[in-house]
């Protein structure tokens, strides 16, 4: 089980149980600061010292094979997986290496030792010093909470407003320094994922550069290192677009604290202050209490946070009445009065404040007036789904621009796309096809549409069923848990949904034209078919999950929409004797297509628009017509956000171009699927390239290796 996901709101309410779940973040970053020092001590050790060369390279990938990652959440990427395990990986090559004997290398202290040691101490001394901060903070608040609610009700008034004033700033001031700790501690163990495991692979392309005797190790280790590479670039990628959500969540907890306290209609929590008598004294004892509405149930738990955290026995009863205390009856402020079912007596709780007590006696159905929750009552989604040929015409100019659906339109027209198409009056007239709706105004229009729907495509209900079957380990599952429950979606949201994805699939089919893979489509909707129904650290840290359903939609579209759940789904017998040019050539790009960076689009959130858009878009895009290109290589990737697009020497179409021996360079990375041809990253040399007999490849040399290479993927030298 990985780390807890550490939930912003429960900074506003202190609770054990949080408290609890920060330490285990702690003691992670703890034991990672450790480890990066025995690291880089090691590391150190490795280059100074030939004569211990083999002991300190054994000790080092002993260390590196005993280190397991810690995700957060419940459950681990494809990518994540690949990267928790690079470690052991590294150790099992270190080790091979040990065997060889070879020379120490020259650049390790650039590599290897100064990145860790900048990430100790950019990254988790800054945690450290946030950690102290928080302490301070915490040590602060409560003592001028306790020192506040001791003064005397008979205080003059205005003592008493400066005191409350007072208290709040101090309070205030509190819950933003746990607000920003929590936020770098999550910042620090995300960031660990590429910032930490970077260096090491630098590392080892070092080793295969200048131990003559790795070379051939090199070469097996070549295909990890490609995989490795992608999921590092992936995980980097949902880093950040996982960071700029969380932050932005921060951000509005800090600007409406009480707009996102987490308030359950079942549960209430929180301190209290309750009256007890000890040794013929009274006083009066800080608890945590829950209270559970359905049985009635007060559970209360001794706890300070001043003391270390340290967590006394838990109590617990069932609540007969709840009474408001009157002022002039007790000398504190903001106290009740509760009776339990199953013990005598009446136990007198102090509330942190006025609006605290509120809730409390909302909570008890005591005295004090009851305030319902504002719930958004929920429309029927569809009405009907309109369908219009006109649709298909005027998407398929544009079907091969780049960056189709990640390029916003002009924000002016894309709202009054939708005007005029939301409007029953208007609606009939609108010609799309007309040189004043550009395509990126109708997909942005579409994406819009989608992100406002009063509640996600595929349900709230079953949203978190989807994201539990992305998080199978096993892929066929995955699509078969996947194919079941978009089969149990209402009707008429199953019937758009399939309208959609047709049309998506007939975009990922055009992927080498205008760059939008399957995976690049699964960012852009995943978050938008299945957003979550409350905004939360553990609910943007599941937007990778929400990726991969999108991404399965669109793979495995045929049989999902096409075919009843738990049929049999047998293999597709294809003839032996057909060429496996033809059995690339009608793929579809696969889940594991990951581009090195995507496109970065700007979403706004808004709400208010009926459903009937997205129909009128997608309708008639049910067809995914085969790539132009004589085989697909597998799962091109790009370097940076402007890179060009693949320029081939030839067209697909054509013979090969005429090139005998010259050097050449890849400009994408790519994934062999069969024996002849090579795996490499972007950045690969090759020698000897020249034309091969099979249109749209060319044959050149990798490490002494010769097999075939995309045309399209290389740049000549």
């Amino acid at each position: 089980m990985g780390l807890p996901a550490l939930e912003f709101s429960d900074c506003y309410l202190d609770s054990p149980q949080f408290r609890e779940r920060l330490k285990s973040h702690e003691a992670e970053l703890d034991k990672t600061n450790k480890f990066i020092k025995e690291l880089i001590k090691d590391g150190k050790a490795l280059v100074q010292a030939l004569k211990s060369l083999s002991t300190a390279k054994r000790k080092f990938a002993d260390s590196l094979n005993d280190f397991k990652f810690q995700c957060i959440g419940d459950a681990e990427t494809d990518d994540e997986i690949c990267i928790a395990k690079s470690l052991q990986e590294f150790a099992a090559v270190l080790q091979n290496l040990e065997d060889e004997r070879t020379r120490m290398i020259e650049n390790a202290n650039d590599v290897l030792i100064l990145p860790l040691e900048r990430f100790r101490k950019e990254q988790i001394s800054a945690a450290k010093e946030a950690k102290k901060k928080y302490d301070k903070e915490t040590e602060k608040y409560c003592g001028v909470l306790e020192k506040h609610l001791s003064l005397s009700a008979k205080k003059k008034e205005a003592h008493l407003h400066e005191a409350d004033n007072q208290v709040d700033n101090v309070r205030q001031h509190f819950y933003e320094v746990s607000l920003e700790y929590v936020f770098k501690v999550q910042e620090v163990q995300e960031r660990k994922m590429f910032d930490f495991v970077e260096p090491l692979l630098a590392f080892l392309q070092g080793l295969f550069t200048y131990y003559h005797h790795g070379y051939e190790l090199a070469k097996d280790f070549n295909h990890f290192k490609t995989d490795l590479t992608i999921s590092i670039q992936n995980t980097r990628n949902r880093f950040e677009s996982t960071r700029s959500e969380v932050e932005s969540l921060m951000r509005k907890m800090k600007e409406n604290p009480h707009e996102h306290k987490s308030i359950s209609q079942h549960l209430m929590e929180g301190y209290l202050f309750v009256l007890e008598k000890r040794s013929f004294v009274s006083t009066w004892v800080k608890y945590y209490c829950t209270y559970h509405r359905e049985p009635k149930r007060v559970t209360m738990v001794l706890f300070d946070p001043k003391s270390g955290g340290k967590m006394g026995e838990e109590e617990s009863f069932i609540l007969k009445s709840c009474t408001r205390r009157k002022t002039d009856s007790i000398e504190k402020r903001f106290c009740f009065d509760v009776e339990a079912m199953d013990r005598p007596g009446v136990i007198t709780m102090q509330a942190l404040s006025e609006e605290d007590r509120r809730l409390w006696m909302e909570a008890m159905d005591g005295r004090e007036p009851v305030y319902n929750l504002n719930r958004d009552s929920q429309q029927p989604l569809f009405a009907h789904i309109q369908k219009r040929k006109d649709i298909f015409e005027s998407l398929s100019p544009g079907i091969d621009e780049q960056g189709l659906y990640r390029i916003a339109g002009v924000n002016s027209k894309v709202q009054k796309l939708l005007s005029l198409t939301m409007d029953p009056k208007t609606c009939a007239d609108v010609e799309l096809d007309s040189p004043e709706w550009e395509i990126k105004t109708i997909t942005s229009a579409i994406k819009h549409y989608l992100r406002v729907l009063p509640a996600p495509l595929m349900t709230y209900q079953y949203q978190r069923s989807f994201i539990k079957a992305a998080k199978m380990d096993n892929p066929e599952t995955r699509v078969t848990e996947i194919h079941t429950l978009v089969h149990r979606l209402p009707e008429k949201n199953r019937q758009m949904l399939e309208l959609l994805v047709n049309h998506l699939a007939n975009v990922a089919s055009h992927h080498h034209q205008n760059l939008m893979t399957i995976a690049n489509l699964g960012v852009v909707f995943g978050p938008t078919l299945l957003r979550p129904q409350e905004e939360t650290v553990a609910a943007i840290m599941d937007i990778k999950f929400q990726n991969i359903v999108v991404e399965i939609l669109i793979e495995h579209h045929e049989r999902i929409f096409q075919q009843v759940p738990n049929s049999a789904d047998g293999p597709n017998n294809m003839p032996s004797n057909q060429s496996r040019r033809r059995s690339t050539e009608s793929k579809a790009p696969s889940c594991s297509e990951r581009p090195l960076t995507l496109f970065h689009t700007p979403t706004h959130s808004q709400k208010g628009m009926n459903t009937a858009f997205v129909s009128v878009i997608v309708s008639t895009s049910t067809t995914s017509p085969s790539p132009t290109s004589p085989r697909s290589p597998s799962w091109p990737m790009f370097s940076a956000p402007s890179s060009p697009h693949p320029v081939s020497s030839a067209s697909s179409d054509s013979s090969p171009v005429s090139v005998s021996g010259r050097k050449a360079i890849a400009l994408y990375a790519c994934k062999a699927e069969h024996e002849s041809e090579l795996s490499f990253i972007a950045g690969t040399v090759f020698l000897n390239v020249h034309a091969s007999r099979e249109p749209g490849w060319l044959e050149g040399t990798l490490d002494g290796r010769k097999g075939l290479i995309p045309e399209n993927y290389v740049e000549f030298l």
